[in-house]
């Protein structure tokens, strides 16, 4: 799997083309384009059209270049995904799927982007990421995982999600009668297992309120510590909150710095575990440890 840097990824819709112009300028580690949800029926063929152009004639900078297309069950994917190829393959780093229920449907992408890479001779290999939005991809989510390896990334979509559940959301206006905790726990913890047993990357999905910072900082933070390496923004005021949120602090660096030498060291001496600050320091401990530092270096903070 290609290694990219998913703090934040900002969903753009493809249909206004002011609002591409602003995302290139944006410090977010991933822009997708939406032909999906943010797009209309009737605009959905010049979206189409926007994104081509994006993906030739914009500077992305350092940023992940993506879109996500319109679902394998619905008239548009086809004509997305063969239009975008021949149109701008060799721009392209990554195709979103939404709505897969199975690994049927990451199949059907997976093979029309081997035909038309192998047709076109490309020489870059688009990644692909799934949304886990469906109930039915919920409960199939550690196969979906491990289905394909064009596979990157899984994210998990809450506003579908809710809706494929049926849950109530109107019960939370009343204070009193609010789901205790986390709503989203269950469903973030099998996700981002499941990508960790894959060896795929876990994105938190979108917080609708862009106006409340604290309120998307805490669910960041939440998925954060979870295990998700990322989280989309619909609104670029998310983005910094999550390229901060999604990186190693200082002081985990740092600790984390202190601990492996300190294993290390052990090690050396012919011992299997150390003891530093008050811990135990066992080769268990080093995996988090070194996860940290990597993270520290992926984003710069090393």
């Amino acid at each position: 799997m290609t290694l990219r840097l998913r703090r934040s990824e900002l969903s753009t819709p493809a249909s206004n083309v002011k609002m591409i112009e602003k995302a290139m300028a944006s410090p977010a580690d991933l822009v997708f384009l939406d032909l999906e949800d943010a797009v209309s029926p009737a605009q959905k063929p010049q979206a189409r059209k926007n994104a081509i152009a994006a993906f030739k004639d914009l500077d992305w900078g350092k940023k992940v270049r993506a879109v996500r297309v319109n679902g394998a069950d619905t008239q548009w994917a086809h004509d997305d995904i063969v239009e975008l190829v021949e149109g701008a393959g060799d721009r392209i780093d990554v195709i979103i799927i939404p709505k897969p229920k199975a690994p049927r449907d990451v199949w059907f992408f997976d093979t029309l982007l081997t035909q038309l890479e192998l047709k076109l001779g490309l020489k870059n290999r688009i990644g692909l990421e799934a949304l886990i939005e469906e109930s039915a991809a919920l409960a199939h989510v550690e196969e979906i995982a491990a289905c394909c390896p064009r596979l990157e990334a899984l994210i998990l979509g809450f506003g579908d999600l809710s809706a494929s559940q049926g849950m109530r959301m109107g019960i939370a206006s009343d204070p009193a009668l609010r789901y205790p905790g986390d709503l989203w726990h269950h469903a973030r913890v099998r996700m981002i297992t499941a990508c960790r047993a894959a060896g795929i990357d876990a994105i938190d999905g979108p917080f609708g309120n862009y106006r409340d910072p604290e309120g998307y900082r805490r669910e960041s933070t939440w998925a954060a510590t979870l295990g998700a390496v990322g989280k989309w923004a619909i609104h670029p005021s998310q983005i910094e909150i999550a390229n901060d949120v999604f990186a190693p602090t200082p002081h985990e660096i740092e600790n984390a710095r202190k601990m492996s030498e300190a294993y290390e060291a052990a090690t050396r001496q012919g011992a299997g575990a150390a003891g530093a600050g008050g811990m135990l320091i066992d080769a268990v401990a080093v995996r988090i440890f070194e996860n940290v530092l990597e993270r520290a270096r992926l984003t710069g903070r090393a």
